[in-house]
């Protein structure tokens, strides 16, 4: 049976350790496909919705040059790994989208840092991660 993994990546160590143990997961299990989901959430003061919704998209553009890398570096060890850069929505938390596109796509499995560029204390949940624990239809794996 094919197993689906998605992996959140947002470019910290432990997203990179994330993709590590996803495509370990896949050599063991020649049938897995591996999804890499980045979401952008820009930030700062925007008074417009539509320059905040520009934003995103531009950041996201950036975000998929490092995706395509990810992809490239992986692409002769692995199976081809389908990668998606997303655009968050104001306030919302970003794990919100993670788990929209896992339900959407089937995801059997998401593995996710414990934390990312976040200043959150060691012992927490960082809140993307904590929002996809306590959301997700499926298992989740958190990685320190």
């Amino acid at each position: 049976m094919k197993e689906k993994i998605l992996v959140a990546y947002d470019g910290s160590e432990l997203s990179k350790k994330a993709i590590q143990e996803a495509l370990s997961k896949e050599s063991t299990n020649n049938e897995a496909e591996v999804h890499v989901v980045s979401v952008i959430k820009p930030t700062g003061p925007f008074t417009n919705a539509k320059m905040s919704e520009s934003i995103g998209t531009e950041l996201a553009e950036q975000l998929k040059s490092d995706l395509e890398k990810i992809k490239e570096e992986f692409k002769t060890v692995h199976h081809p790994i389908v990668t998606e850069a997303l655009v968050g929505k104001g306030e919302s938390n970003p794990g919100i989208k993670i788990c929209d596109y896992a339900a959407a796509n089937d995801i059997d499995l998401i593995i996710i840092g414990n934390r990312g560029f976040g200043n959150v204390k060691k012992f927490f949940l960082g809140s993307v991660s904590n929002n996809v624990v306590q959301h997700a239809k499926c298992p989740v794996l958190v990685i320190k």
